[in-house]
């Protein structure tokens, strides 16, 4: 059997704690972690299945594993793993694939790993997917990334994350706070909560999201809770009074947007319409004028006119947001918006992607410039880079001091300065806040 293990993720926040969870399990069960570019017995990739270009990379990534150990054993576990087991079971080098259901027991699988011609596959339909695996992610001394929802309900037209994660669900409050407290004890200084769709946290409980919120803030062990993504229509005006007032949670929301267009919206059977999101916004503001706010867009859907996507930018544009997340629209199998008409040239949508990326980087700058000559409090990181080091503040802006080992993994509250020719904020430290 396989002794040493290595791991590659693709995607998002939530597949990086879901790694960590399953390098947990094989490390209690004997394994040496090493690192991805290391040769290794056995490489685990969690994929991620949400465009085309992340199912090219799993194919890019399993090949580079087999550089470093040809003999390894490659194990594929995610998104693109349920959705496509067959497709990745076709791709030279592989061993193992595990679905949704299958890959927190990959333990119990390695029995039936073997180098045979036949790649095994083990994939459970997604409706039989219900149980809540927690997980969070590891190998950063300053914050971490803690699972506490998975699954969604929603089905939008353009989404295969129901088909590929299954329905929403989580564990109860009391366990996800002993879980957080657990996590606190390796001296984490921030939580960031992470989910499909984190705002239906606790729907199976009789619990909600807000109920989490409100006793997390009474959690002493963790000096600050950043909430990762949520959407608008569950981004209530309760939750955003509650942060603004909260001891704990800091002034930075990421609100899934996809298009500033109605008719679009409603094409893409989102749950909102771009006046209910105007308004979170300005709330937001009203009530934490310095608050970050990040948008995630999505160019080039089915039927996106010229006139659409300049309605698009004209609302970002008018929005008082600090950063976009802009994809292009990608077509995925089993999807609704697979088979709509009048597709939009993948050149169109490149140079919309392109243009909203300008207007994000404009938005950022904009936002940081707001923000020279305050004073905010900065978590930094142990990362350094020509004698410099890192770390964002409460409210998203990231700042570079001369890097000083002390400072790792400590709150600081710093002014900030000026904007460096890569885009961070230069800071003076005023003084170490005493912490844990």
């Amino acid at each position: 059997m396989a002794q040493s293990v290595a791991f590659y993720t693709l995607g998002c926040k939530l597949n990086f704690a879901e790694t960590s969870t399953i390098g947990r399990q094989l490390t209690e069960h004997g394994f040496e972690k090493r690192e991805f570019t290391q040769a290794a017995d056995m490489y685990v990739i969690n994929t991620c299945s949400v465009t085309d270009h992340a199912d090219r990379k799993c194919r890019k990534v399993v090949a580079e594993a087999l550089r470093y150990n040809p003999d390894a054993y490659i194990v594929v576990v995610g998104c693109y793993a349920q959705l496509k087991p067959e497709e990745i079971a076709g791709i030279p080098g592989v061993d193992m694939v595990l679905g949704a259901a299958e890959k927190f027991n990959l333990i119990s699988h390695l029995h039936h790993l073997s180098k045979e011609p036949k790649t095994r596959v083990y994939n459970t339909p997604i409706k039989e997917t219900r149980d809540f695996v927690p997980g969070f992610s590891e190998g950063d001394r300053t914050r971490t990334f803690m699972k506490v929802q998975d699954g969604c309900d929603y089905f939008c037209s353009f989404c295969t994350i129901p088909l590929a994660r299954g329905s929403s669900r989580s564990d109860n409050t009391a366990k996800t706070v002993a879980r957080i407290a657990e996590a606190a004890k390796n001296g984490i200084r921030e939580v960031v909560l992470t989910g499909v769709n984190l705002g239906e946290f606790g729907i199976q409980h009789n619990e909600d999201f807000f109920g989490l919120i409100q006793v997390l803030d009474e959690l002493d062990t963790v000096d600050r809770f950043r909430i990762s993504s949520i959407e608008p229509n569950l981004l209530s005006e309760e939750i955003i009074e509650f942060v603004a007032s909260s001891k704990r949670f800091v002034p930075h929301f990421h609100i899934p947007l996809q298009s500033g267009s109605d008719d679009l919206l409603q094409r893409m059977r989102r749950r909102y319409n771009s006046d209910l999101y105007k308004a979170r916004v300005q709330k937001i503001k009203e009530e934490m004028p310095h608050c970050c706010i990040g948008v995630d867009v999505i160019v080039g859907f089915p039927g996106e006119t010229d006139e659409e996507f300049e309605k698009t930018y004209k609302f970002l544009n008018e929005l008082d947001i600090s950063y976009l997340h802009v994809f292009p629209y990608s077509e995925r199998p089993n999807t609704t918006a697979r088979k709509m008409k009048d597709k939009v040239l993948q050149r169109t949508r490149n140079e919309r992607v392109d243009m909203l990326r300008i207007l994000s980087e404009k938005k950022r700058r904009a936002f940081y410039e707001q923000h020279l000559n305050s004073k905010r409090t900065v978590l930094f990181e142990a990362e350094e880079k020509q004698g410099m080091m890192f770390g964002f503040t409460d409210n998203y802006v990231k700042v570079q001091t001369a890097y000083d080992p002390i400072l790792i993994n400590e709150l600081a509250e710093v002014e900030l300065i000026s904007i460096a020719d890569d885009g961070s904020v230069k800071c003076e430290l005023d003084y170490a806040l005493q912490g844990h």
